[in-house]
């Protein structure tokens, strides 16, 4: 994930010529899940596990590699105009690199129930109850129109725990400053072989295998980072 905060920065603060130096020879690369495709059936099927990774987050990733460069290049000729006009393509291949990323990490065969320790402590602190964050998370998950995602995260100025939306890529910290910690796709990709168009009925299935120990592990390495209590 250090990587991952990399290209967030990047996308954050605008493209260094330093900052990219320092990936050259290097390149992103699509990660490993650590469970098989079908392991998360029920609630999404092989098919689309299949599909969303080696197809969808694949292809995030061979372009955010292709924008790199090219913004490198551009920056080697002192091309200003050429390095804005990539920015999108840095912008929406990094977030989808970032994104799911994260999204396969914080999800398991083995996920669903609720979560324990100083998260579901946070998570009363803030919401009142892990009804109310489902709740919360569901109906803005829900109500992302078009493509996005909804997030889970924290906000390292205070130490709370927020619920945010993104559109299409967009990566919640570099757009928000909040700390991702979980995220729910709904791009039609994520569901629509197997959910159709009832993206009420998925939301409500992924939180049967979310990896609350995976973000709860993530949470600790957030506050450790930014020094929240």
């Amino acid at each position: 994930m250090l990587r991952s905060r990399f290209v967030s920065s990047l996308i954050r603060s605008g493209v260094q010529a330093r900052s990219l130096a320092s990936l050259s020879g290097q390149k992103f690369k699509l990660p490993d899940l650590s469970y098989d495709y079908n392991a998360l059936e029920p609630y999404i099927s092989a098919d689309i596990m299949k599909l969303h990774h080696q197809k969808h987050h694949q292809a995030y990733v061979n372009n955010l590699n292709v924008a790199i460069e090219k913004i490198a290049e551009a920056q080697a000729k002192g091309d200003v105009s050429k390095v804005i006009a990539l920015q999108p393509a840095l912008r929406f291949n990094g977030g989808g690199h970032i994104n799911h990323s994260i999204f396969w990490e914080t999800l398991s065969p083995k996920g669903g129930g609720e979560p324990g320790g100083d998260l579901k402590a946070m998570i009363k602190k803030d919401f009142g109850s892990f009804d109310n964050l489902k709740k919360t998370l569901s109906e803005t998950a829900v109500g992302v129109q078009g493509s996005g995602w909804a997030w889970l995260g924290l906000d390292p100025q205070n130490g709370q725990l927020k619920i945010a939306a993104c559109a299409n890529q967009d990566p919640l910290e570099a757009m928000t400053g909040l700390l991702p910690l979980f995220g729910i796709d709904v791009w039609e990709h994520a569901y629509y072989l197997q959910y159709k168009n009832v993206r009420p009925d998925y939301v409500k299935a992924i939180f049967n295998i979310a990896n609350w120990e995976a973000v709860s592990k993530k949470l600790a390495e957030y506050r450790a980072r930014v020094g929240t209590k």
